[in-house]
């Protein structure tokens, strides 16, 4: 198998790049910028896994305070570098089919009042992936979500750290579940992350006409 991981120098992109044992392709700043058609463009060779994981979080909660340059910079870094990612694996990096892995959060499932754009991010990845795999699937790839809850690395600030309900994940446990997620024979789901706990997550449908 080979694979690519986007943001894989730290966190949980280099949790899963340790658990991998096969060829890996590791894109990140500086040299790539997942936000950037071109080099998603230049990229060459097949891959059978893709690992979306590149992210940011900006942190700013009262939404008057937020500067334009930083809703472009995370929109751009969250979301459209996932899904330039899934269109050029589908394009030509997966040509015999494949498994990709988008990183949304928990915070795409539920609101996070302490950043959100970082939320709005999040909750645009899980739908992109429920609403892209059907057409993916006809190329032969799988798309899925991993949406994990606090986990340590950088980007949960100090400041945050001592107000979290829970404790904080080992970014170890969450490369376990995002394999569970590449090995999903099933496509378009979140997987959702907690501690002790690893496991699709159940939407319930939206509720018809009433009569």
């Amino acid at each position: 198998m080979r694979a690519l991981i986007t943001g894989g120098r730290g966190g949980i992109g280099q949790a899963i790049l340790d658990a991998l044992a096969c060829d890996v392709t590791v894109l990140d700043l500086p040299e790539f910028d997942v936000a950037s058609v071109g080099a998603w463009a230049a990229l060459e060779g097949e891959f059978d896994a893709a690992f979306l994981n590149a992210g940011i979080g900006i942190g700013y909660a009262d939404v008057a305070e937020l500067p334009d340059e930083e809703i472009d910079r995370i929109v751009r870094a969250n979301f459209l570098g996932v899904v330039y990612g899934t269109r050029e694996c589908a394009r030509r990096l997966m040509p015999n089919g494949g498994s990709i892995v988008a990183t949304a959060s928990l915070a795409g499932l539920v609101g996070m009042p302490y950043d959100p754009m970082y939320t709005a991010t999040k909750h645009a990845v899980v739908g992109w992936v429920r609403s892209a795999s059907n057409g993916l699937a006809l190329r032969g790839i799988r798309l899925n979500a991993l949406c994990p809850g606090f986990t340590d690395t950088p980007i949960v600030e100090d400041e945050l750290r001592g107000m979290l309900p829970v404790p904080l994940m080992e970014p170890s446990f969450v490369a376990q579940a995002a394999l569970a997620a590449l090995n999903d024979s099933e496509s378009g789901r979140a997987w959702i992350v907690q501690p002790g706990r690893i496991e699709p997550y159940s939407f319930r449908g939206v509720p018809g006409p009433r009569e």
